[in-house]
């Protein structure tokens, strides 16, 4: 199963997410299928692909609660 979600990077009080498609069972910062977006929470800065988003909604991915949150 497909699951966007967030994947942290960044450093020590500083982070920094990715939003990703990726298998669930797959870690946390494990390879991507695809980069759909990122959220600076400092800045509260997101950029999420909108079109991207979709593609993958329709091709049956389920959506994190907390991208779904930053989504909308």
């Amino acid at each position: 199963m497909i699951k966007i979600r967030l994947a942290r990077s960044g450093v020590k009080n500083a982070p920094f997410y990715r939003i990703v498609a990726i298998e669930k069972s797959r870690k946390r910062n494990g390879k991507p299928l695809e980069i759909l977006g990122y959220w600076k929470p400092e800045k509260n800065e997101i950029k999420i692909d909108k079109k991207l988003l979709a593609d993958w909604k329709t091709k049956g991915a389920q959506v994190s609660k907390a991208v779904e949150k930053l989504s909308a």
